[in-house]
């Protein structure tokens, strides 16, 4: 079962097919099989081998099922009815969602085996899956190393071959930044191009779920999947859903790539700019056009993100009081005191920082000088990327501006460890698509991403893009 560590979705299919046996037992196998992998890397939260199996075994769908049978990771912020969902946090200890989220109703309509509770940053608030109340998860290529955040369990997990897939989240990188450490495919796909029914709220304004692979086939496999209208998510766009797996091509001939000059900039590590200078040469050997453009306001988006999202993050987070469900505290006298305490020990300490950031950016004298003002600054990055993608097809640019850190290197630098998602959050600002597909390693063997991003709802672009890419390194 070796080849399934590298060949994801269609390893994981051939296998089942040859194996002879029920799928009960061969889930059975997958999970033995992620215990013992799993053990340094601590991508799962838990693995409970009875609760996997019997839902393998529940599951109605037929065998013919697109993906009947393989093991799909689930991020802990992905609500599955009836099993623990706590977004990391002992906030939300003993939370059992009554029901599932649209994107797991698709996935086991195809026949997917859930492997639920992959490891997070808590609520999603970070970049290296260290803020989690479980304890960090660490990089299958190194474990001294961060998988980066905040859907390092999933991308860990993939990475490491103990699912053939898997779902994260993505609020200001959240998928592609982890994906690019730990060399997967991870896709954000265009804002309401995948239903958030389900998904525990970060920030409501920039969160999608997307796809976490082995490769751009399965990426594309999964997005068609899940994908499409939800009449459940408001913000949820009722358009068709091409079939993806049709833009796979290895021609970009005559395909117009842009190379934003603000993404090539000081403070980029040198083997991470050597691969993505490379990677643009392939690029451009292989027909395409480059052409040098300017996203002007990209300066401006690190900055705007850390007013909006954490404005949302503290709207969102009011809810957990402990009167209704999660923790609650022992050391209270009265109501109040129980509210201040609940939510005094049951989030941590970056939790806190962004309920706090935001509540200050909302609130009377500082709503229009910081929350007001970075919404128009989001308008003006959105109106870059309109012009830039009236005459580009796609641009291209590093997924992040180092490889995976040591564990704790950054803990103590919350600024540091903001930045490390200054190339991925002005898609999320945006609302439109973003790929980072493996682009090298660097001198010590960490996997170095690049990120492709095209207008909204153009993923077929970049599949086509990302799939010439990966066939023709």
């Amino acid at each position: 079962m070796d080849t399934l560590t590298s060949s994801g979705i269609k390893g994981f299919r051939e296998w089942i097919k040859k194996a002879n046996k029920s799928i009960g037992d061969f889930t059975g196998i997958f999970v033995d099989r992620a215990k013992d992998m799993d053990r340094e890397i601590k991508g799962f939260i838990e693995i409970d081998k009875k609760s996997i199996v019997s839902r393998a075994e529940q599951n109605k769908c037929q065998t013919d099922g697109r993906l009947w049978g393989i093991p799909i990771g689930i991020k802990d912020n992905i609500c599955i009815e009836g099993e623990l969902t706590t977004c990391a946090s002992r906030i939300l200890q003993g939370f059992r969602p009554p029901y599932n989220a649209t994107v797991i109703e698709k996935l086991t309509s195809n026949g997917a085996v859930l492997f639920a509770r992959a490891n997070m940053d808590e609520f999603a608030f970070g970049s290296s899956c260290e803020t989690s109340c479980y304890g960090p998860t660490k990089n299958p290529h190194d474990l001294s190393r961060i998988p980066g955040g905040s859907s390092g369990g999933s991308v860990a997990i993939v990475a490491s071959g103990q699912v053939a897939a898997a779902l994260g989240s993505d609020t200001g990188g959240s998928i592609r930044q982890p994906a690019s450490m730990c060399g997967v495919v991870g896709l954000k796909p265009t804002y309401g191009r995948v239903s958030r029914y389900g998904l525990i709220a970060f920030a409501s304004s920039l969160d999608q779920i997307g796809p976490i692979t082995r490769n751009v086939t399965d990426s594309a496999e999964m997005l068609e999947i899940i994908a499409g209208y939800d009449e459940k998510d408001s913000t949820s766009v009722n358009i068709e859903v091409p079939k993806y797996v049709n833009a796979l091509k290895k021609d970009i001939n005559g395909m117009t790539i842009g190379v934003p000059k603000e993404y090539f900039i000081d403070g980029i590590e040198k083997d991470v700019l050597e691969n993505i200078q490379a990677a643009i040469k392939t690029l451009k050997s292989m027909g395409a056009k480059i052409v040098d453009v300017s996203l002007p306001h990209t300066k401006y988006a690190v900055s705007c993100y850390y007013i909006i999202a954490p404005a949302e993050a503290s709207s969102n987070l009011a809810r957990y009081d402990g009167v209704h469900y999660g923790y609650r505290s022992k050391n209270a006298a009265d109501l109040v005191e129980m509210y201040t305490a609940s939510r005094t020990e049951g989030f941590g300490q970056e939790s806190k920082r962004r309920i706090l950031l935001g509540t200050y950016s909302l609130s009377s004298g500082y709503y229009d000088a910081y929350y007001l003002k970075a919404q128009k600054v989001r308008t003006k990055i959105s109106d870059d990327f309109k012009k830039v993608f009236s005459v580009c097809d796609c641009v291209v640019t590093p997924t992040s501006p180092t490889t995976a850190f040591k564990i704790g290197e950054r803990m103590d630098d919350p600024l540091q460890m903001y930045l490390s998602d200054i190339f991925t959050i002005s898609a999320n600002m945006a609302g439109i698509p973003a790929i980072s597909v493996p682009c090298g390693k660097d001198k010590k063997g960490l996997p170095v991403g690049i990120q492709f991003m095209a207008k909204p709802f153009a993923e077929e672009t970049l599949f086509n893009v990302a799939y010439a890419f990966e066939q023709g390194v």
